[in-house]
Formats: structure tokens, sequence, C-alpha cells
């Protein structure tokens, strides 16, 4: 089974951020995404999960 392709809206949702931020960081190419025929992107969910991890920013000290 292939990686799990979601839209746009499914992307902004994950990321608690706009539709129209996901469309103008594919246009930036600051996310990858795959354009279907036509106009329609999708985006890899293994991408997003990878891109997630990498920019997660560890804790300087526990909290008390």
């Amino acid at each position: 089974m292939g990686d799990r392709l979601l839209t746009a809206a499914e992307v902004a949702d994950h990321l608690g951020v706009q539709v129209s931020t996901i469309y103008k960081w594919s246009y930036e190419r600051r996310i990858p995404s795959v354009k279907l025929r036509g106009r329609s992107l999708r985006f890899r969910l293994s991408d997003i999960e990878k891109i997630i991890r990498q920019d997660t920013r560890p804790a300087l000290r526990p909290l008390p």
C-alpha cells in the first residue's frame, strides 16, 4: 500500500494553519507536494510527519 495523499485542507487541519498557508508554502516549495492532473495538489502524509519531526525543538529543561 502506498503513502496516503492528503488535500491542502487536511494538511492545514493537521498543522493548525489556514489552507491558504499550505498553498503558499507549496508555491514557495517549503513543503513538498504532488501535482495531479489539472491543478490539484496533494501532500504525502509521510512528508508532513517528517517536517513535524525535523522542526520539533526539545525542551531545554524539564517542567517542575
